[in-house]
């Protein structure tokens, strides 16, 4: 099984942008020597929910420090970009680091990122399928041409050309039933950012490969990207999930303001509306920290036998072989993160990596449909 980092990097107050980047950056720098076999960065934008806005660019810087690690996007979303520089991006990635991409897409759901960039949120579906249509063009034919609704392209070609086909190893991360219908038919493979009880997971993935099979494609098994708390004692452990993951919370409804309801109006985000009575329980202490412990019960978080028994349930679950861990998140001190992040590459990792118990991909199963939540990258 795979093992990743996941650089979520949230500004803090009191502390300048440039320093909380320092510390992100040395995390992603310890990766490749740690034995992790992958390093994603996301995209966000104007809140400093995620201070990512360029993540081609941040994983071109780590391309020329990485020798073996696979670097992927988790997400680019598409309708925020004009495709062709998208798929050039991916090109240039792609031969600085020798074919070691691979890449994630979504469509967003933060209004502000929608109103910052001026693109209307109830094009996002029909943007996002015509830009993901453009970028495996230009990846994937020495030149092309495209007529659609938003995009009109004559012949043109991308160069430098890409060395291997990223184009193949596209993924998409998919909330929404009506999304991962659009992601499975574009023939991508599933990405899911772990935000509810896993059998709930497990019955997404099951429909998403559903759907894929039914047009002819045949998805192998889906990312995960998760938290980790991994510490010497359990109490340890979730006392730092607690206080970081909780403080996770803020930053999100901060960030997509889910509690006041309003993407049940827009177009193509219906199914979101659904989350405002969740987030709106937010804003009094007792329903927060009965969210917070929820999203904690479904996150990684123990001791390093925990974690290990954890990982292998939720593969057993899923059927994951690639699971992308962030160790360092709602404002976490670096040091402490550096020490979760440590203990698991010393203890759970080589597990993960080599034990037959993590050997081939366990079938999918399903549970039954818990309450919904959304916790996202």
């Amino acid at each position: 099984m795979k093992i990743g980092l996941s650089l979520s990097i949230l500004a803090e107050d009191g502390r300048a942008d440039a320093a909380v980047y320092r510390d992100h950056l040395a995390l992603g720098d310890l990766a490749e020597p740690l034995g992790f076999d992958s390093l994603f960065a996301l995209e966000h934008h104007f809140t400093g929910y995620s201070m990512s806005p360029a993540p081609t660019q941040l994983l071109s810087y780590f391309a020329g420090r990485t020798q073996r690690i696979a670097l992927g996007t988790a997400v680019i979303v598409l309708p925020w970009h004009d495709p062709i520089r998208v798929a050039e991006q991916i090109a240039l990635l792609d031969v600085l680091c020798g074919g070691r991409c691979l890449f994630g897409f979504g469509r967003g759901a933060a209004s502000v990122e929608y109103q910052g960039f001026r693109i209307p949120m109830e094009e996002a579906r029909g943007r996002f399928v015509e830009a993901a249509r453009i970028v495996q063009l230009a990846l994937r034919e020495p030149s092309f041409e495209f007529d659609g609704a938003f995009y009109k392209i004559p012949r043109t070609a991308i160069r430098p050309r890409p060395m291997s086909h990223p184009e193949r190893r596209f993924y998409a991360s998919s909330v929404s039933p009506e999304s991962a219908e659009v992601m499975a038919k574009l023939g991508f493979r599933m990405m899911v950012i772990m935000q509810n009880e896993w059998p709930r997971a497990a019955e997404d993935i099951a429909r998403f490969r559903a759907i894929a099979e039914a047009v002819g494609h045949t998805p192998p098994p889906p990312v995960i990207l998760t938290n980790v708390s991994c510490a010497p004692s359990r109490a340890e452990a979730e006392e730092r999930a607690m206080q970081w993951l909780g403080r996770k919370w803020d930053s999100i409804d901060a960030h997509y303001h889910f509690s006041d309801g309003h993407l049940a109006s827009v177009k193509g985000y219906e199914s979101y509306g659904k989350m405002a009575k969740t987030y709106a329980k937010m804003k009094d202490p007792a329903g927060r920290a009965k969210a917070t412990e929820f999203y904690v019960r479904i996150q990684i978080v123990g001791t390093p036998d925990d974690c290990i028994q954890q990982i292998a349930q939720l593969r057993a679950a899923t059927g994951t072989d690639h699971l992308i861990a962030d160790f360092s998140y709602g404002g976490m001190p670096h040091e402490e993160g550096e020490l979760n992040m440590r203990l698991f590459a010393d203890r759970v990792l080589p597990v993960a990596q080599r034990d037959t118990l993590f050997g081939s991909a366990p079938a999918v199963t399903t549970g039954r449909r818990g309450e919904d939540i959304f916790a996202p990258a």
